[in-house]
């Protein structure tokens, strides 16, 4: 026996425990799976997938084109077939041949396969290769379905290719070289420690499996999180208000306040210091109001939104007017808040009520005639899925809207984390942006199907007239100074229909702004971090794409430019304002109770 046999006997025998201890960790770890599994939520059908019209659809679409069209059917066989064969016979040939190497690889470049081996590997390469392939021939086959309308045709696509990605050799441990490599190396700790992982994802989310993408530890609101300093100073069913602390001697006259989207949290706008832009606009000299509302749970099942409006958009601008003294307030809608204060306006105008001095809309939606990428969900397979389920819970819970948006981005919020997670055993990122993507709201049920019918399905506000508190609203009604800022890759609020709302609006007064990046780095983009430019043309009755194509790019953040147009819109400046007034006492400290719900 050599030295080198002696060591790894040695080493084997020495590490037979630590295998024994893996197997039992397994075992034990098993049976909580299993009891976490039974728990788990019962997700109707309607709300798992497109119904199976789409597919019979497609399978009609595809028979309709053999019959007419064989050739190009025939063509695009054998060029699968030429390819898939000519791999597999150039792999077997360098094999035959004793070479331990992988054949030339032509297949484009993809971040799912940075792992070298699968470059190196003949094995890894060729498993990659294939699947490149057959993953470019079902695209091919759907792009090349011309019967389908241009609807069912982009939700097969995007379906399709949800498909296409979970099949990705990365999601299987059997063909993915990083764990299996790092589960050698680690003698299967690496593969229990993902077990793990697993078990505390199902166990935290009582059976749903919902992988978590930051360490929930490294956080807590109000502490590392949402940290500008200010005060609660007012409260109701539907929100708080929290006012901050001036950071200047002066400020303008007239106050801001921002509406955050209450499908998600506010501090988005202030997840620390260096990339508030709550935090920047006191620092600009801005009274600064932002409404934190409130997370709704079965009993607010009955909340519309005209409650939105009448409790929320018009009580809080009441509050501000009152606690400021003031006429007027410039306000601030994000996505949702952005086409809700759209509706509070035209309910407004109709009031004769002039309190909005100046509008501005992050990333939102007033046009629905074209609702992008979030639009393969929102046909009556999923909505009328939707309406059952909060028929019965009395809300939309967050978990239905965190899957959704996570598979728009499924390979970066879904399959690439659980890989890191479950395969690898790594722990979740210290990644304040996650954290807060993981930090959802529910929606009240009747709330959810108002939004997704009147307005998602029936784009009335874009086109006859959207019923809320007592009237009729149309885009014609928002006749105050607008500025809108869309992003240029939203796949939420896609850029284009932003524009179109805007065009549509009754306002002489209007500013449009495109920012690079998508739907949050778009809009969290501070000027010191000089990273994401914009666009700007200030004439608006051009196309999208001629507007783009003329527009003057800048680069950097939009801040200041929505700071120049702002202030012009905010009044002289005035003493600094402290939170809060005789009427408004003090009632918590930022970010207040809500956000913590």
């Amino acid at each position: 026996m050599t030295t080198s046999d002696s060591n790894d006997g040695a080493t084997s025998g020495q590490n037979l425990p630590k295998l024994e201890a893996n197997l039992a960790r397994i075992d034990d770890l098993t049976q909580r799976m299993l009891a976490a599994m039974g728990k788990g939520r019962k997700v109707p059908p309607a709300l798992q997938g497109p119904s199976q019209d789409l597919y019979m659809k497609a399978a009609g679409a595809y028979i309709t084109e053999m019959m007419n069209n064989p050739a190009k059917l025939i063509e695009h066989q054998v060029a699968f077939w030429g390819k898939s064969v000519k791999h597999y016979v150039e792999a077997q040939h360098l094999l035959t041949q004793g070479q331990i190497r992988s054949p030339s690889d032509d297949t484009p470049r993809d971040r799912r396969f940075a792992n070298e081996m699968w470059d190196t590997n003949p094995y890894f390469n060729f498993v990659k290769q294939q699947y490149l392939m057959n993953a470019a021939a079902v695209q091919q086959a759907v792009s090349d379905l011309d019967t389908l309308d241009s609807s069912e045709k982009k939700r097969l696509e995007f379906f399709s290719q949800q498909i296409i990605d979970m099949m990705s050799p990365t999601n299987f441990l059997a063909t993915n070289p990083e764990a299996l490599a790092l589960a050698a190396e680690t003698e299967g700790e690496s593969l229990v420690a993902g077990l793990e992982n697993l078990v505390a994802d199902l166990e935290a989310n009582n059976g749903d499996l919902v992988v978590t993408l930051a360490d929930k530890t490294a956080f807590k609101v109000g502490e590392n999180l949402g940290t500008t300093p200010g005060q609660v100073v007012f409260r109701n069913r539907m929100f708080e208000l929290i006012q901050y602390t001036p950071t200047t001697d002066k400020v303008h006259e007239v106050p801001l306040l921002i509406f955050p989207p209450w499908i998600n949290k506010f501090y988005i706008l202030d997840l620390k210091p260096q990339n508030s832009l709550i935090k920047w606009a006191v620092d600009q000299g801005y009274t600064v109001f932002v409404v934190s509302w409130v997370n709704p749970d079965e009993s607010y099942r009955d909340v519309s939104m005209t409650d939105y409006v009448e409790d929320g958009y018009l009580t809080a601008i009441a509050q501000v007017k009152e606690i400021c003294d003031v006429p007027q307030v410039n306000a601030v809608g994000y996505c949702i808040a952005g086409t809700t204060l759209s509706l509070a306006l035209g309910v407004m105008a109709q009031r004769n009520d002039n309190s909005v001095n100046s509008a501005t809309f992050f990333t939102t939606l007033t046009d629905f005639s074209d609702r992008g990428e979030v639009g393969v969900f929102l046909d009556n397979d999923f909505v009328d899925g939707i309406e059952a389920e909060v028929g019965e819970s009395g809300m939309l819970s967050s978990f239905y809207m965190s899957r959704t948006f996570s598979y728009l981005r499924s390979n970066d919020l879904i399959y690439g984390p659980a890989i890191k997670s479950y395969m690898l055993g790594k722990a979740p990122p210290a990644f304040d942006l996650l954290y807060w993507n993981g930090d959802g709201t529910n929606l009240p049920a009747k709330m959810s199907v108002e939004y997704l019918r009147g307005l998602c399905q029936g784009d009335a506000l874009a086109t006859t007239g959207f019923d809320v508190a007592g009237t009729t609203v149309t885009l014609a009604d928002v006749k105050v100074p607008v500025c809108a800022i869309a992003c240029e890759t939203d796949h939420i609020a896609a850029w284009k229909s932003s524009y179109r709302g805007v065009q549509k609006m009754g306002s002489k007064d209007k500013t449009f702004i495109l920012s690079e990046s998508g739907h949050i780095a778009g809009i969290v983009n501070p000027p010191t971090k000089y990273k994401y430019g914009h666009y700007l043309n200030p004439e608006l009755g051009l196309t999208p794409e001629d507007w783009q194509a003329g527009a003057e790019m800048t680069n950097g953040s939009w801040w200041p430019q929505w700071n120049q147009w702002l202030s012009a819109k905010s009044g002289k400046k005035v003493e600094a304002r402290s939170p809060g007034s005789e009427k408004h006492p003090v009632l918590c400290a930022a970010p207040g109770t809500y956000v913590v719900g």
